[in-house]
């Protein structure tokens, strides 16, 4: 599979501070990358550095066959679709004029735009007045007419940094099956999300910390990896139970973390399992499950807070 962005031992340093650290990586044509880490890890950082908005420390970047270099910038620019984790669309202008200006922003010839423009709106199923004022709209469709205006110039690779913040679980939905569509038709996306399960959709994952890369595979494979013993779902019988499950965790898991009004845990290596289910039982049930992306970003990414 064709290589639409190649990342070489990147490194971007702010005075002292790390911000990217010897980071390498390749991105194939099509793919959904998922790109997670905690606030400060780096991510939004490595982004600016692939969409020509930062020049890096060292290290080197090759969007779509061309190499990140001094006055290349606008070449990289064409070639990327960015939006960003807050929203960039301006509230007190209609839909159609934030399309516009965007447009303008990329050169885009009238007759272009008029047909991308319907092509996106049919492509994420708009029906209304492209007159109304942003300001007004939802969330979710806010995001929507986001993406439209970061993808009108046709780009080979999008950026999506934090793209459902904030949205309503069903707009989320829908966002992910608009990216899993720009996949199937050939698009690259790159995408930031703290939602664990939005980052299932993803083809591969790489996981940030403190400006490092510390993992990149499938997620299936991120969970076979991380966790090869076996995980349990605890529910405690009461209140009394729950606080005897977390006063003696420590004594009795070598993993244990909440997961809403349950508990993921791993048995302690040191005592036998069975024996110690079957004490488990005058405080809690138990089943055996197959660990979570969000078990895998805890131990990974948040282990060692």
């Amino acid at each position: 599979m064709n290589k639409i962005a190649v990342v070489e031992n990147l490194n971007v340093i702010f005075g002292n501070f790390y911000a990217v650290k010897n980071v390498s990586f390749s991105v194939d044509k099509g793919e959904i990358f998922g790109f997670l880490g905690s606030n400060g890890a780096g991510k939004t950082t490595t982004i600016r550095v692939l969409c020509g908005l930062l020049p890096a420390t060292s290290g080197n970047v090759i969007i779509d066959g061309t190499k990140f270099t001094a006055g290349l910038e606008n070449i990289i620019k064409r070639k990327v679709g960015y939006m960003s984790q807050k929203f960039t669309l301006y509230d007190d202008l209609t839909i159609e004029e934030n399309l516009e200006f965007s447009a303008c922003l990329r050169d885009m010839d009238s007759s272009t735009y008029e047909d991308k423009k319907s092509q996106l709106l049919k492509f994420i199923d708009f029906k209304n007045d492209t007159n109304q004022i942003v300001g007004n709209l939802s969330g979710g469709i806010k995001q929507e007419i986001a993406l439209v205006t970061s993808i009108l110039h046709d780009p080979k690779i999008i950026f999506l940094d934090e793209p459902t913040a904030g949205v309503a679980p069903a707009m989320r939905d829908k966002f992910w099956n608009l990216i899993k569509k720009l996949s199937e038709s050939g698009k690259t996306i790159f995408v930031t999300t703290h939602y664990m399960d939005e980052a299932e959709n993803c083809h591969r994952i790489a996981l940030m910390r403190s400006g490092e890369l510390i993992a990149l595979d499938t997620p299936g494979n991120l969970k076979k990896t991380t966790y090869n013993k076996p995980m349990y779902l605890l529910t405690a019988h009461d209140a009394e139970s729950r606080k005897y499950l977390v006063d003696n965790s420590q004594d009795f898991f070598e993993m244990f973390a909440p997961y809403g009004l349950h508990y993921h845990a791993i048995i302690s290596e040191m005592l036998d399992e069975d024996q110690t289910l079957d004490n488990m039982k005058k405080y809690c049930t138990f089943q055996k499950i197959s660990p979570s992306l969000e078990d895998v970003f805890i131990k990974l990414v948040e282990g060692d807070r």
